[in-house]
C-alpha cells in the first residue's frame, strides 16, 4: 500500500521575535544590543524547538489492492528472477537440510567505468558479423584451437576485470568480428575472474625424409577455457582470497560460445562452508563439474589407474564382441 507524506505548514515557519524591524534595504532583522564602554557585542539568539507534524494519508484505490501478492512485477524483474531459477548453484539433495541461505553480506561490486567505444552487444543474432573493427587492447584476447574471443576488459591494474556485455568472435588471427553463441545469461556488471585452459597435447612423429626435425613435435590445443570468478571480487593479493567454484563461465572454441557452468556441490555446510577447503572436479570432457572437500582428494595415481581401467575394459569389450554371441562379458 502506498502511502504519501504531507509536511505541515508550521513545520518550515521560523520564530517571530517581538523586537525584529524589517528594513527594506536589508533582508536581516535587527536587535535593539544595550553596550558599555569596552565592551565588545555579543548577539545570542534563542529559538523555540520546532514540532514536525506528520501526516500521513492512503489513495482509496490502494486500499483495494488487495495482499501483496497481487502485484505485477515489471519485465526485468520477471527475467532476473527466472535466470536465477535456470542457473543457480546445483547442492545436493541430500545435504537440503543444511544449505539455508546465509544473511551475510553479498560481494563487492567494481564501478563501472563509461567507455566512449562500449558497444553492447547483449541480444545480437549470433555468428553476425559486424561491419566495424575493434581496438583489441581494450578487451581480453583468449586463443583456442579453433578461434579468438574477445571480451571487453575495463581499465584495471590487476588487468582481471570481465565485461560480458562486449564480446566478438573471430576466426585465428584475422580481424573478422562476429557475434558469439551466448548459452547463458551473462552478468550484468564487472566481475573479476581467473582464467585456466582445459585442452590436450598432440605428439606428433617426424616424417621419414626430414632426419633433422625434432623426433617429435609437441603442439598445445585449446578445446576450453574456463573463467572463475573472484569470490566476492577480491584481488589476488587480498589476504582473503579465494576462487568462487559457483560461478564459472565456459568457453567452448569448437562451438564459438559461451555459457555458465553447472555445478554440483557435495559439501555440507553448502553455502556457509570455508571455500578455501573446495576441490573443483571437472570431468566428461569439461561438461560437469563437481564442489568436492579438499580432504577427499585422491592422488595423481589412483585417479589414473581409474581412469585406465575403465579404458581398458572399453576397449577389450570392443575386442571380444567380436568373438562371442553375448553383448556384455561376465567381469569378476
Amino acid at each position: 500500500m502506498s502511502a504519501r507524506l504531507f509536511l505541515s505548514s508550521s513545520f518550515f515557519t521560523p520564530p517571530l521575535t517581538p523586537t525584529a524591524s524589517h528594513s527594506p534595504k536589508s533582508s536581516f532583522n535587527s536587535y535593539p544590543v544595550n553596550l558599555k564602554h569596552g565592551q565588545s557585542p555579543a548577539l545570542s539568539l534563542t529559538r523555540k524547538p520546532l514540532k514536525r507534524r506528520f501526516i500521513t494519508r492512503a489513495d482509496d484505490g490502494d486500499v483495494e489492492s488487495g495482499s501483496p501478492d497481487d502485484y505485477d512485477m515489471e519485465e526485468e524483474e520477471v527475467e532476473e528472477v527466472d535466470n536465477k531459477k535456470d542457473y543457480d548453484v546445483e547442492y545436493d539433495r541430500l545435504l537440503a537440510a543444511s544449505l539455508m541461505p546465509s544473511g551475510g553480506a553479498v560481494g563487492d561490486d567494481i564501478e563501472m567505468v563509461q567507455s566512449e567505444s562500449f558497444v553492447s552487444t547483449q541480444g545480437w543474432d549470433p555468428e553476425m558479423v559486424v561491419d566495424y573493427r575493434i581496438n583489441e587492447e581494450e578487451f581480453h584476447k583468449i586463443s583456442l584451437m579453433d578461434c579468438d574471443f574477445f571480451i571487453r576488459k575495463p581499465p584495471d591494474p590487476d588487468s582481471d576485470v570481465y565485461d560480458f556485455r562486449e564480446m566478438y568472435v573471430t576466426p585465428p588471427d584475422t580481424d573478422v568480428y562476429s557475434i558469439p553463441k551466448v548459452l547463458a545469461p551473462m552478468p550484468q556488471k564487472y566481475i573479476r575472474c581467473a582464467q585456466s585452459d582445459y585442452g590436450c597435447y598432440n605428439v606428433t612423429e617426424p616424417p621419414i625424409d626430414a632426419p633433422r626435425d625434432p623426433l617429435y613435435k609437441s603442439t598445445k590445443e585449446i578445446h576450453k577455457v574456463f573463467l572463475t570468478k573472484h569470490y566476492r571480487n577480491r584481488r589476488k593479493n587480498d589476504p582473503e582470497f579465494v576462487l568462487d567454484f559457483e560461478e564459472i563461465y565456459a568457453i567452448d572454441s569448437k562451438a564459438k560460445s559461451i555459457t555458465r557452468a553447472k555445478v554440483l556441490v557435495t559439501i555440507p555446510e553448502g553455502r556457509n562452508r570455508d571455500r578455501k577447503k573446495d576441490l573443483l572436479i571437472v570431468r566428461d570432457k569439461g561438461n560437469s563439474f563437481k564442489i568436492i572437500p579438499i580432504s577427499e582428494r585422491d592422488d595423481p595415481t589412483t585417479v589414473i589407474e581409474r581412469e585406465e581401467w575403465v579404458q581398458t575394459r572399453m576397449d577389450m569389450e570392443k575386442h571380444l564382441r567380436k568373438l562371442r554371441d553375448f553383448s556384455v562379458s561376465n567381469w569378476f
